[in-house]
Formats: structure tokens, sequence, C-alpha cells
């Protein structure tokens, strides 16, 4: 997966310009982005949640204008800014609710704060969502309709697009495709929400790592021990790099991961039957660039050609994401470019 996009120089972007802005629990990244898609600039500063969303609004218009500054980009060529945030948010109104990883910024108006700070209009997203919306704009889901996005981290995120629109649904909590249950019985592994049997139990990093560690101490044999016993915490980066070398547990686990995110899948594919399902985020065990990650998504195709309906997987491109780290502030742009066209008149393209 790539990192990071090729910035463009500001001669060759076309106006109106973008900003995007994807709110993390450690880090803000920013981006100015031109009607295509095209990334001008981009950067980022710590979160600081501890400080307040008050002061991440101060700092998050202060960033915005060095960026334009550093670019070439006249502030108030950026005609909208999309916000992009983790946690429980009720979207119509514009209010973090209960962010688990921004304690500090519950119940908090940030998008009616952030346009008085910024005085731009501003546009609200969950930032899975947002993430997809990037995907789909300009990323691997261009060419389509329709399609979903895994994002496979701390936790499973997801964001659903159908006919170029988000499912937002009717209380801010649509397309969360982590909490699709995949056991039902009263032995499903615990989810970080509090319920039992969803996928987000089963194939997030932090389950991964959980599965791995439940397999050492039951006796299996893995190089991983050696690491853990040396003092290194196991995350789910190593079980990867102990795969990579041939490690028969870590490879079990990666191709486990992978058989459950074909069952996420095939429930998607049955619910709205979408052009492509597309898997990013920080555990894609390299992606398309390794061996591993190769392997990796023939798990989850080979799975979900098994599970699904006869035929209906060979329709449904399933592959790796392509934005990486940029598709949140690239789809939170997206969406701020969409409600911008809203307002003109003008169809979305």
């Amino acid at each position: 997966m790539t990192d990071y996009l090729e910035i463009i120089d500001i001669q060759d972007a076309q106006s109106p310009f973008f900003l995007g802005i994807d709110i993390g629990g450690t880090g803000i990244k920013f981006g100015i982005v031109d009607d295509r898609g095209r990334t001008v600039g981009r950067t980022s500063i710590p979160t600081q949640q501890e400080r307040g969303p008050e002061d991440a609004c101060q700092r998050m218009r202060d960033s915005a204008h060095s960026l334009c500054s550093d670019c070439g980009v006249d502030f108030e060529s950026i005609v909208h800014v999309g916000l992009a945030s983790p946690g429980t948010m009720d979207l119509a109104k514009g209010v973090l609710l209960q962010p688990h990883n921004l304690p500090d910024w519950w119940q908090f108006p940030i998008r009616d704060h952030l346009r008085d700070v910024i005085e731009k209009p501003v546009a609200f997203q969950n930032d899975a969502n947002a993430a997809a919306y990037g995907e789909y704009w300009v990323g691997r889901g261009a060419d389509f309709n329709s399609m979903v996005l895994f994002t496979l981290g701390t936790g499973v995120g997801g964001g659903i697009i159908v006919n170029g629109r988000l499912i937002n649904g009717e209380h801010s909590h649509g397309s969360e495709c982590g909490h699709t249950f995949i056991e039902t019985g009263p032995n499903g592994r615990d989810c970080g929400c509090g319920a039992k049997g969803h996928l987000e139990a089963y194939a997030s990093a932090t389950a991964v790592v959980l599965r791995t560690q439940e397999a050492i101490d039951s006796g299996a044999e893995s190089s991983l021990s050696k690491r853990i016993a040396a003092g290194e915490k196991l995350t789910s980066l190593m079980v990867a790099e102990e795969a990579d070398g041939g490690d028969e547990l870590s490879n079990q686990i990666v191709m486990e991961t992978a058989d459950y995110l074909s069952y996420g899948a095939v429930n998607l594919m049955h619910l709205i039957d979408p052009d492509a399902i597309v898997f990013g985020g920080a555990m894609d065990f390299g992606g398309n660039e390794t061996e591993l990650g190769r392997r990796f998504l023939g798990g989850i195709i080979a799975g979900a050609r098994k599970r699904g309906f006869p035929g209906l997987a060979d329709k449904t491109l399933i592959d790796f994401a392509t934005l990486g780290g940029d598709a949140g502030y690239i789809g939170s742009a997206g969406v701020a470019r969409a409600d911008f066209l809203s307002t003109q008149s003008k169809p979305v393209t």
C-alpha cells in the first residue's frame, strides 16, 4: 500500500481547492486537495487531545494557513473544509458524542466550532466513511458506482458507497462493517464495543495479537516466543514479520484472519451487492507489494468465493485500497467537495 501519494505543483492544480482534515487519537492530518482529488500540500500536527477540542480547532486553523503559505495556495481559494473524526457522533448536528480515544472531547459541537474558527463551511464525517469516500473518488474504487472499504487497524472500520452516496444511516451509525456478526454462539469473542461475535473481535490488529498470544500460551511453537522472551511487545506487525520469515504459527494467524474477513466481505456482498470490496488500514500485511500480503488477500477471495452466492464473488472486485494513509484527508476533502457542489446545484462527478 502506498503510504504517501505524489504532491502536485500548484501550477498543475485545478481549482477550486478543498481542505481535508483527518483527526486521529495521536495525530491530525491535513491536505489541500484540488478539484480532481490531487494533493497540493499536506502536513500533520499532534492531536494533544488532553488540551481539548477548542485548542485543537485553533491549531487546525493555524496549520491550515501555514500549509497554504507553504504550497502557494491562497487561503481564500479554499471553498470548503472536510473534517473526519473517529468515535460516535451525530452527523446531522455536527457533534462528537463519546469518541473513546478522545475522552476530553465528548459532547462537543466540533463542526460548527471549527466553522466559526476557520471561517469556512465545514462538512463533517466519520473517519472510516471519509476514507471510503476517498477510495471511491480517486482510489481503488474510482471506476465503480458502489464499493465497500474495510479499514484494518486497532479495530475494524468500514465505509459503504452506493451510487456515489455514503451510507451514514439515520442515526449516524451506518457502515459499521466491523460490527457485523460472524459468530452468534455463547463463545463468541468479546468485541471492544462490549458485544460478542463481531468481525472486529476476530480480524482487527487487537484480535490478531490476542489470538496469537492464546496460541503461544497453549503451547504452540513459534519464533515469536523468542522475541517476546527478549522483551519485545507482541504486535500484529511482529506477526507479519515472522510470517514473512516462514514461522508456521504466524502464517496460520494471518490466513485465519483472511478467512474471518471473508465472512465480513460476504455479509456485505449479500447485503448491497457492491462493485468492489477493498481492504485498507495499517494491518494489510504488506498489501500487494509483498508475497504475504498477496496470500492474505488470496485467502479473503477464496473464502468469499466459497461462502458467497455462486458467481457473485467472481463479479465483485476484492483488492487492497490504494490511498494508504492519505485516504482520510483526501476523502474528507471529497466529502467537502460534494457538499460544495450540492450548494452550487451542480452534479457531483
